[in-house]
């Protein structure tokens, strides 16, 4: 696992970031979703191939297993009514040109896992089991059985504006409307800065508004200075940071222990000294440089009085013959 995954899943898996992600998609930034009753799961998705008997050995081909970057688990209320839901987050810092087909495995993996353990649960625990209907015996999913719903979100980590295929449909040369009626589409849910617009950054009411933010605007310097300046919102936890500083290669310092860093300061930091740096630089090249053309113009008046001769001077000047007649005819007198 590279750094950039390291650092966004780090920051997506905190609970009440992950939460401001789906309240802004699902419930447009209404909090909904409640961090604390986020419980995360296992990431490993695997699929059995239907009615294969939990001590029966199937082919290994028969086995599909996936990772998501997060899955969590979640209860929220619909209409006075509490609803189980899966939610998973995908982090994306490079545009993927196939992600309708990529989130629709790991959902179609996380469906089939659920049957899978339904179905083994009914065959350890249900007596009655072997007096189920055929169909619910082959299946091992009762008539009565339902699915928690999946609901998977694309997080794109990048400046540029995503331009990949949102839906299956998108990615196939059909255009007929009445074939595609028969095809089952499969949509992805995208969160991407470049299409945030400032009324969409305000329904985040965590730190994820900032990084979105931060990222949306890291190649425009005038829009960057603008919401740098003397904002109370850019004192950030420490993940949010590291996920600026890894994702736009900004060269802030993020001190040992520190759990909040003041954006603003740490860029103006980080301006000042790249701008001591150069002016540095300056000075000591322009001091190399006053020193060289001391030394030829020596050189040149050595050769007048005739005390050097013009290849001396140009071996003492780790020049050429040629390079160095043309430094005597140009202004270095």
């Amino acid at each position: 696992m590279g750094k950039v995954d390291t650092v966004t899943k780090a920051y997506m898996r905190k609970n009440n970031i992950f939460a401001d992600a789906f309240n802004y998609l699902i419930y447009d930034g209404k909090p909904v979703v409640n961090p604390e009753q986020l419980r995360e799961l296992d990431t490993t998705e695997i699929a059995l191939p239907f009615g294969l008997q939990e001590n029966e050995k199937g082919p290994s081909n028969d086995l599909v297993q996936k990772y998501r970057d997060i899955l969590k688990s979640a209860v929220v209320m619909q209409e006075d009514e509490a609803a189980y839901i899966l939610l998973g987050i995908e982090n994306q810092t490079d545009i993927h040109y196939a992600m309708p087909v990529r989130n629709m495995i790991y959902d179609a993996l996380q469906y089939g896992k659920q049957v899978a353990d339904t179905a083994a649960n009914h065959r350890k625990n249900d007596k009655s089991f072997r007096k189920r209907t055929s169909g619910e015996y082959l299946s091992g999913f009762y008539k009565e059985d339902v699915l928690k719903p999946v609901v998977t979100l694309v997080i794109h980590f990048g400046a540029d504006e995503w331009d990949a295929p949102l839906s299956l449909h998108e990615m196939m040369e059909v255009r007929s409307e009445k074939l595609l009626h028969y095809i089952q589409d499969y949509r992805i849910h995208l969160i991407d800065p470049a299409n945030l617009t400032e009324e969409d950054l305000v329904k985040f009411t965590s730190s994820l508004r900032e990084v979105m933010e931060y990222i949306k605007y890291s190649k425009d310097k005038d829009n960057l200075a603008r919401i740098l300046k003397d904002n109370p919102r850019m004192v950030i936890d420490r993940e949010a940071a590291m996920v600026i500083k890894t994702i736009t290669n900004t060269s802030i310092e993020i001190a040992e222990g520190k759990e909040e860093i003041d954006m603003c300061e740490a860029v103006e930091a980080m301006l000042s000294e790249s701008e001591a740096k150069g002016i540095e630089k300056g000075m000591q090249q322009g001091k190399k440089e006053g020193i060289e053309i001391g030394e030829l113009r020596m050189l040149v008046k050595q050769i007048k009085k005739g005390r050097l001769t013009i290849e001396e001077a140009a071996e003492d000047a780790a020049m050429s013959v040629e390079e160095f007649r043309k430094v005597m005819e140009s202004n270095v007198r």
